[in-house]
């Protein structure tokens, strides 16, 4: 009687063993369907990705850019117009000149380095400075000619990133405004000893999105380096050259890449780059600059002047990105012109991430 308790016993919890594990992999699969269906997935990561989010952090930089300008003014009396601009007006004792610059951060990804040099891919209209700059006076005219108020001269542009063992500024490689792609490139200097973080996951097939995947985009929004969610809408876009993503968009995530997950943790991909966001403008009044510090009682009139000026307002949470089809084209095109420079971006192109350990 004992022996066929015991064997009973051992029968229920084999029964009650079997049937617990069935209905655990049973429920695995009903939550996380698309585990290993080869797609990028359109769920929350089910486990801690913090290991392989922050090795890739260390390969994204802060990007910063200063086009230096020297500029000339000229007196409405002179009725400049641009065939009369050469040297010998520019020396001219009535005409004002002034110097100035424009900056602007951005953010570019270490993709490229072999000891020697290192290459970064970026945005290219963080780093798109015009040579020259024309200013008009509104409505006037010289036998059909705009006359000219301002002529603004390029005489340098600074393109660095800080923690980089670099001398020089960096060199605009290739771009392509279209496209809205740039790759940055510099030598590396072999007296200073900085370790270089390159981002090596695999380069994805954006032609795979779909509406609902999820990704991550790592960027340095108002100069911050951060990282924010969101899911792809309109997967391929024109041309599948881009596509919509609806997370928040600040000034300084322009050449942030945007990674989605294929078959789950710790599988990221680059699949494109953020660059753009919605915005619509409109003219408003404000006050004289030296009066900007004051308060305004808003019951009474302003009795200063008023200038008129165009104000941006961002629509947050409509970001464009460029594919990275589009991306990976783009290297396919310039590629002589960057072998000539002595980069080869074989490894980025192909890169196959061994998959780093991720706890459960």
């Amino acid at each position: 009687m004992k022996n066929k308790n015991h064997i009973l016993t051992i029968a229920v919890i084999a029964i009650i063993f079997f049937l617990f594990n069935s209905c655990s992999t049973y429920t695995l699969k009903t939550v996380y369907p698309t585990l290993s269906d080869g797609k990028y997935d359109t769920e929350f990561p089910y486990k801690t990705c913090s290991k392989q989010i922050g090795e890739i952090a260390r390969s994204v930089k802060k990007l910063h850019c200063i086009a230096e300008y020297k500029t000339y003014v000229f007196p409405y009396e002179m009725e400049v117009t641009e065939d009369m601009i050469d040297r010998r007006l520019l020396r001219e004792d009535l005409v004002v000149k002034k110097f100035d610059s424009e900056s602007v951060i951005g953010t570019a990804t270490v993709v490229y380095y072999d000891e020697k040099k290192i290459g970064l891919l970026t945005s290219a209209h963080v780093l798109n400075y015009p040579d020259t700059i024309i200013g008009y006076f509104e409505g006037v005219e010289k036998e059909g000619k705009r006359i000219i108020q301002s002529f603004s001269v390029k005489t340098r542009q600074l393109n660095y990133v800080r923690d980089l063992p670099i001398k020089k500024n960096l060199k605009i490689l290739a771009l392509d405004e279209d496209l809205d792609i740039a790759i940055l490139g510099e030598e590396v200097d072999m007296e200073r000893i900085t370790p270089v973080y390159v981002f090596d996951y695999p380069i994805g097939n954006s032609d795979e999105l779909e509406w609902g995947s999820f990704v991550y985009i790592m960027g340095y929004p108002s100069g911050y380096q951060m990282i924010t969610r969101g899911i792809v809408s309109t997967p391929g876009g024109t041309h599948k050259k881009n596509f919509l993503i609806d997370a928040l968009f600040n000034k300084g995530i322009s050449g942030g890449i945007v990674l989605a997950i294929k078959d789950g943790v710790p599988n990221f991909e680059l699949v494109g780059m953020a660059k753009s966001v919605g915005a619509s403008y409109e003219n408003i009044l404000i006050p004289e600059e030296e009066s900007h510090a004051k308060r305004y009682n808003p019951n009474s009139p302003y009795q200063g002047n008023a200038y008129v000026k165009m104000k941006k307002n961002i629509n947050y949470g409509i970001t464009y990105s460029v594919s990275s089809n589009s991306i990976k084209k783009f290297i396919e095109d310039h590629k002589f012109e960057l072998a000539e420079e002595g980069y080869l971006f074989t490894h980025f192109l192909n890169a196959k991430k061994t998959p780093t350990p991720s706890a459960d």
